[in-house]
């Protein structure tokens, strides 16, 4: 009975896949093309980053598509950063916070955009990392997302040090994951996207219905990315334009930290909009919601099929007393598994943009099935943490 039921498991999860795919082709939200130019605002959030936002400060400069450097904001949280002087050196503005206590990105965009709109308005809000870079063409290619009456985009999130290490290396894999395989198959059907991290656009009307920057979660990309499907906002993922940021190079105090948040914010932030999903679900953006609401419901399910259908050799393993064969089970589980991954890990590297050196590119293949597996202690550990706190990542002069 247990196998029979991890079969139907196994099935119930491929139906979620395909239900969710196909559900996409149902979208029905319309885009009104744009033919003004736009007067365009970008925010960083800059807390301590001297070592590195004088690299993205340089990158706006060299855009193709020349902006005002006055109207690049960079948000600061005390007179003395040694950002301030760079920001000096560059001509953009300086808006120093004034809630310390909220320690989170969306608190500091929060400040930034309320202080901003009692001065003046803008068409767009690009958002971006200290730690980012941006390609001569980004604004460029981005400018024309906005054209075509898209509300929100993101560009194509590359790695500027992802041949610094192996770990820096299958880091940014992740981000192969969400947008070369998620968010380019979400856009082919007409559907929303989800954002990760910065290098983003926000359309002024929305900035200045909101009043500030409402997504004050521990991961407010994924907040906003709910947001715009459950109120039907055209959003789009532009792999022509590109930009860079820093991966983590350590994994104890970086990889780990950041996917603890990560998994938590999922899951809280799924927590409030899957009630409003439910309500709007014959909405023009019903493909959307459709596919967020089953998420990774299909792994969770595939792995409780997969537990069950194994369930046998597991109270075996944990019964017998033969140490041979109990060795001789875990270790042709750990094989299966690992070729799986490993399998998964080359098609993701064949399919991304990004470059990476011979021997990075071995070491990653070679150990991303492992830093995939990592995910189920970090998931653990988010379930049972109650208060995770969004931790600062150190980052270096690259």
């Amino acid at each position: 009975m247990i196998a029979l039921f991890g079969l139907m498991c196994l099935i119930y999860a491929g139906f979620l896949a395909i239900y969710a795919n196909l559900a996409l082709r149902k979208n029905r939200l319309e885009l009104h093309k744009r033919t003004n130019a736009p007067k365009s605002a970008i925010l960083v959030p800059a807390r301590y980053e001297s070592a590195v936002i004088e690299g993205l400060l340089k990158s706006i400069e060299r855009q193709t598509v020349k902006m005002p450097m006055r109207d690049v904001y960079v948000i600061v949280e005390s007179e003395d950063d040694p950002t301030v002087k760079i920001c000096a050196k560059y001509d953009c503005q300086v808006i120093l916070r004034e809630h310390l206590e909220l320690q989170r990105k969306g608190y500091a965009l929060d400040e930034a955009v309320k202080q901003i709109l009692t001065k003046k308005n803008y068409d767009l809000y690009f958002i971006f990392d200290a730690d980012n870079r941006l390609a001569p063409t980004y604004l460029e290619e981005m400018l024309k997302i906005y054209a075509d009456g898209y509300e929100m985009a993101t560009g194509y999130r590359n790695a500027k040090n992802n041949n610094y290490n192996t770990i820096a290396a299958v880091s940014a894999l992740t981000f192969t994951m969400i947008n070369t395989i998620g968010n380019k198959n979400r856009i082919r059907h007409g559907g929303n996207i989800i954002f990760s991290g910065t290098g983003c656009f926000v359309v002024g009307e929305l900035v200045e219905k909101w009043g500030g920057w409402p997504f004050h979660s521990l991961t407010e990309d994924y907040e906003m990315s709910l947001y715009a499907i459950t109120s039907d906002i055209s959003t789009f993922y532009n792999e022509k334009a590109v930009f860079y940021d820093e991966q983590p190079t350590k994994y104890r105090q970086q990889t780990v930290d950041q996917r603890v948040r990560w998994i938590k914010g999922y899951f809280s932030a799924r927590h409030e909009y899957i009630p409003e999903m439910r309500a709007r679900w014959d909405q023009p953006n019903q493909g959307s919601i459709v596919k967020e609401w089953v998420g990774v419901k299909p792994v969770i399910w595939a792995l409780v099929g997969v537990i069950c259908l194994l369930f046998e050799d597991i109270v075996k393993l944990f019964t017998s007393k033969d140490l041979g064969m109990i060795i001789g089970m875990l270790v042709e589980l750990i094989i299966v598994v690992y070729i799986v991954l490993l399998i998964i890990t080359a098609v993701m590297i064949r399919r991304e943009k990004m470059k990476f050196t011979s021997r990075i590119k071995w070491r990653a293949i070679l150990f991303n099935p492992i830093y995939l597996l990592t995910y189920v202690p970090c998931a653990l550990k988010a379930l049972f943490i109650k208060n995770v706190q969004w931790k600062r990542i150190e980052h270096g002069k690259k």
